[in-house]
């Protein structure tokens, strides 16, 4: 299924391409009125920035482990994403969201590394197995370990804001 082909379903009937630089989803989501309250805009406002905080955190600790963020969500789909310990380039394209030569140039860029390595079908030579390598394997391992403490954190930060009034930020006059 092509990029500009996948669409999802929201809950109040909006569809939106999950490619986010496509045509489509700049045109297909129709304008309806906006009924939130302002608490709940602000609660949606908390969740996205410390979700966003959490994504900055998680690059910032894949690159301190000598790996690019792309590298780390690519151990991460090989891993962990279909549950057999390997991936397709098909299936490591539908996890990262890429299209699927860019998902070939970041497995052989990975391979290089000594992150993957790639094995070739036996009767199909275009149909690659990528596993993670041992060096692969504690990279992901270290990386996770980071994330799993950072999103315990986020966890408790989220259940309190939850709790109790988002905080007022305060204007400077002028600005």
């Amino acid at each position: 299924m092509s990029n500009q082909a996948r669409h999802r379903e929201f809950p109040d009937g909006l569809t939106a391409a999950a490619s986010s630089g496509s045509k489509a989803a700049k045109t297909s989501a129709a304008v309806r009125p906006f009924a939130t309250s302002v608490p709940q805009l602000r609660r949606l406002a908390w969740f996205r920035y410390q979700l966003r905080q959490f994504l900055r955190f998680s690059e910032q600790a894949a690159r301190r482990c000598g790996v690019t963020p792309q590298q780390h969500q690519l151990m991460l789909g090989v891993g962990g994403f279909t549950g057999r310990g390997w991936a397709t380039i098909s299936e490591l394209a539908e996890f990262l969201q890429e299209r699927h030569n860019a998902v070939v140039g970041l497995v052989d860029r990975a391979a290089r590394k000594g992150l993957v390595s790639k094995q070739p079908g036996e009767r199909d030579r275009r149909f690659v197995r990528v596993r993670l390598t041992a060096q692969g394997e504690s990279l992901l391992a270290r990386i996770s370990e980071l994330n799993r403490r950072e999103l315990e954190r986020v966890r408790a930060s989220l259940l309190a804001a939850t709790r109790s009034r988002p905080k007022l930020i305060v204007q400077n006059p002028g600005a």
